[in-house]
């Protein structure tokens, strides 16, 4: 009988259960989160790291449960990349027609080989993925390494996903508003050549010149964030801005798909004033971490 009670209990509390927990459910994970973000981990120097793991199974287990950690999230990013060039399909035609506006649209294009016309939408489509999911990618890295990070680096790495989409998708822009419409004309009338081109290169020149000068926008986040956790001092920067801009100009020269130095010099012009950019940064950065140091100095007890 208290059995048959119980179950009649049960049944009558679980409706009510079910909307209290629901109900909870944000608060709780914002409480899980927020404990997240302000615990710092046991600081552990990297000789101590390498005995433990030479030393003790406990540590080697440890290890292996960080590439299985790893393995999910590389996982998880390739389900969003699945969804993400998924949905794509349902736009590429139309972005397609969009990124060959430059040239006066797809019927300017050729197909030589057979399969170019759909090895074209999927790499359409798959660059559209990548950007969709870009911030769901970052979100990804920044979870896998968070558990080895301070209260304040996990922050600024959090924040920073935001921005460095913004400036990714600013790169991008940046290309097909004003790097294409300047290399395109010089390209297509160096000579009295006509000009017949192919969608897979025309494609293949637009959505690569994209991405690169996209990755190259978040340089200065990188930097900023690298220098808010104590990696990289803006003075390291500034004294090597000459080795910096051959650097530059090497990987200008590898991802323009042309010889000519003019493309080459449009690259190169955006990654220079970023480099810059990134050394104000850094040196901000840099003021800000001081602070907090010397502040925690005088906090703590003598």
């Amino acid at each position: 009988m208290n059995k048959f009670f119980k179950t009649v209990r049960r049944i009558v509390v679980f409706p009510f259960a079910l909307v209290f927990n629901l109900s909870a459910l944000p608060f709780r994970l914002a409480a899980r989160a927020n404990r997240f973000l302000n615990t710092d981990p046991e600081e552990h120097p990297l000789m101590d790291t390498f005995n433990a793991l030479a030393a003790e199974p406990q540590a080697r287990q440890g290890l292996l449960d960080h590439i299985e950690d790893l393995r999910k999230h590389l996982l998880r990013i390739v389900v969003y990349l699945v969804i993400t060039v998924g949905i794509s399909f349902y736009f590429t035609i139309p972005l397609m027609g969009y990124l060959s506006q430059p040239v006066g649209g797809l019927e300017e294009l050729q197909a030589i080989e057979v399969t170019e016309e759909i090895g074209v939408y999927m790499r359409v489509a798959l660059t559209s993925g990548i950007t969709l999911a870009l911030p769901l990618i970052a979100f990804e890295i920044w979870l896998f390494a968070a558990p080895g990070l301070k209260s304040r680096e996990r922050k600024f790495g959090l924040f920073g996903i935001p921005l460095a989409t913004l400036l990714f998708l600013g790169g991008m822009a940046f290309t097909f508003y004003a790097l294409l419409p300047t290399a395109l004309p010089f390209l297509g009338g160096f000579t009295n050549i006509s000009q017949f081109w192919t969608a897979k290169e025309y494609f293949s020149f637009t959505t690569g010149l994209m991405l690169w000068i996209g990755l190259f926008f978040e340089f200065p986040v990188i930097v900023y964030t690298l220098t808010a956790i104590g990696l990289v001092k803006p003075a390291m920067l500034a004294q090597q801005w000459r080795l910096a801009i051959v650097v530059i100009a090497i990987l200008a020269a590898a991802v323009t798909p042309t010889v000519d130095p003019v493309t080459m010099g449009l690259v190169m012009l955006p990654m220079t004033l970023l480099y810059f950019t990134s050394i104000g940064l850094s040196y901000i950065a840099y003021a800000g971490r001081r602070r907090n140091e010397s502040a925690a100095e005088s906090a703590a007890p003598k």
